[in-house]
C-alpha cells in the first residue's frame, strides 16, 4: 500500500507537465524507486479492440492514469473538488477546433437539465481546456489553472460527456462499493496490470441508486485481454456502458453535487437556462455510440 506520494515533472511543451510517480512507501527498486503500473500498450493484430477512454492510459506514458482516462494529479496543492462557480471557463486548443461541434454539443448536454453551465474563456486563469490526445482523458474535479480535458481521434460527443463529468467530480459508476449487487467483475478476462481499473473505492452516492445505464458506467469490454467480458451485469442491460446521453441518475448527481435545486426552479419543461454558447445548439447532434 502506497503510504506517501510525491512528484518531479518537466515541461515538454505547452501541454500541461508530464509527471513523474514516485512511490515512496519504503519498496526498493532501481533509479529511485521511480515507478509507473505499466509500459504503454503496443497494439497488435491480436489485441482485443480498444475503447477510446482506455487509449489515454494504454498508449501514452506522459501522465499517470486510474481506469483509464482519470488523470491523477500529484500537485499537493491540487483541489479536486467542486468547481467554485457554476458559469465554467473553457477554452478548445486550435489544434482541436474541428471538433468544437463536438465539445459544444457535449456542454450543452450537461447544461441542459442541470444549473452548471460553460462559456468561452476571456482572461480567467481557472478553465477546462480541450485539447488532443490519443484517447478521452481528464482530471477529476477543480485543479485550478488550465484544465485539460483530452479528446481524441476516436472520441465521441458522449465520450466527452463522459468526460466533462469526471471534470465536474464524479467517478466511475462500476468502482461504487454497492457494485457487486449489480454487476459481476470478470478478473480472469482484465488485461494483466489494469486490475486496479475494477476495485471498489468509497465515494458520495446522494443515496441515488446505482445506475447501470450511468453514461459514467464502463462497458462489457473495458481492459479486456481477450476480447471476452470483463463487467457483466446481473440482469439484462443492453445499455451498459452507453455514451448517447446522460441518464436521469446522471442528472441527478449533478444537481446535487452543485446544489442546483437550493439556486432556481427549472423551466416548464424541466430544463435550466443555457450558456450562451450553447443555447441554439443541439445537444443530440453529433450523438456517441455505445461502447459495450
Amino acid at each position: 500500500m502506497v503510504s506517501l506520494w510525491s512528484v518531479r515533472w518537466t515541461l515538454t511543451d505547452p501541454r500541461p507537465p508530464r509527471w513523474t510517480l514516485i512511490l515512496e512507501d519504503g519498496q526498493s527498486g532501481a533509479g529511485g524507486r521511480r515507478a509507473r503500473s505499466s509500459a504503454p500498450l503496443k497494439t497488435t493484430a491480436s489485441t482485443p479492440e480498444l475503447d477510446p477512454e482506455t487509449l489515454e492510459e494504454l498508449k501514452s506514458d506522459e501522465y499517470v492514469l486510474l481506469e483509464g482516462d482519470m488523470i491523477q494529479s500529484m500537485d499537493r496543492n491540487a483541489v479536486g473538488s467542486v468547481w467554485p462557480t457554476l458559469e465554467i471557463p473553457y477554452d478548445v486548443s486550435p489544434e482541436l477546433a474541428g471538433r468544437t461541434s463536438d465539445i459544444l454539443a457535449a456542454i450543452a448536454m450537461v447544461s441542459k437539465h442541470t444549473c452548471v453551465h460553460f462559456h468561452r474563456r476571456t482572461t480567467e486563469r481557472d478553465h477546462l481546456l480541450f485539447t488532443t490526445g490519443k484517447g478521452c482523458a481528464s482530471y477529476v474535479g477543480f485543479m485550478g489553472g488550465p484544465q485539460s480535458v483530452f479528446v481524441g481521434p476516436q472520441c465521441t460527443m458522449g465520450n466527452i460527456v463522459h468526460e466533462i463529468l469526471h471534470g465536474l467530480g464524479f467517478h466511475h459508476e462500476h468502482t461504487r462499493t454497492d457494485r457487486d449487487q449489480h454487476v459481476s467483475i470478470q478478473h480472469q478476462n482484465i488485461l494483466s496490470g489494469r486490475e486496479n481499473n475494477f476495485k471498489e473505492r468509497d465515494g458520495e452516492t446522494f443515496s441515488l441508486p446505482y445506475d447501470i445505464k450511468s453514461i459514467m458506467h464502463y462497458g462489457r469490454k473495458f481492459f479486456s485481454s481477450n476480447g471476452l467480458p470483463t463487467i457483466v451485469p446481473k440482469k439484462d442491460a443492453q445499455d451498459m456502458g452507453q455514451r448517447v446521453q446522460m441518464s436521469d441518475t446522471d442528472v441527478q448527481r449533478v444537481k446535487q453535487l452543485y446544489k442546483c435545486d437550493a439556486l432556481r426552479p427549472p423551466t416548464k419543461d424541466g430544463t435550466m437556462k443555457l450558456g450562451d454558447d450553447v443555447s441554439t445548439h443541439n445537444a443530440t447532434t453529433s450523438a456517441g455510440t455505445s461502447t459495450q
